[in-house]
């Protein structure tokens, strides 16, 4: 019986010379995406800048794809992602781009080929949604933040 879900993976007129989406381990979760940019883009510490993949995608329905950094681009740069996880539903049919942020203390350039964040594919399920006016009582309660000390 083969599990496997087909991932629709198209490259923008501007992007054939970048690489599809690989693993670089056969362990990996993420799949690394490429930098389509067309000359190199300074990101300047505490700075946002949208970077472009070069390519679009198009997943069973049921599924989505999480974008998020790259953890040593974090660790040694300081470079993440807003709005991470990013997720691109399955309905979506337009080029993936990045929202970028500079954290570490450092310019940072982002050239074209770079790996620049990492691409998981996650099946997603659709409640029923139903509204009750109340809810199962538990030990945790309505405690949030920090409510177990640190």
């Amino acid at each position: 019986m083969n599990n496997k879900i087909v991932l629709k993976i198209k490259k923008t007129d501007d992007a054939l010379d970048l690489p599809l989406p690989k693993y670089m381990s056969s362990g990996a979760a993420g799949m690394d995406l490429y930098a389509k940019v067309k000359e190199d883009v300074i990101i300047k510490p505490g700075e946002i800048k949208l970077i472009e993949t070069g390519i679009m995608i198009q997943l069973p329905e049921g599924y989505e794809a999480q974008i998020r950094p790259r953890s040593g681009l974090a660790l040694k740069n300081g470079i993440t992602m807003l709005n991470s996880p990013g997720t691109i539903d399955s309905d979506y049919r337009g080029e993936i781009k990045l929202i970028i942020i500079n954290l570490g203390k450092s310019d940072f350039i982002v050239k074209r080929g770079l790996r620049i964040a990492q691409m998981i594919i996650n099946k997603v399920e659709l409640p029923e949604i139903l509204e009750v006016s109340k809810l199962d009582d538990t030990k945790r309660g309505e405690n949030g933040f920090g409510h177990t000390g640190l």
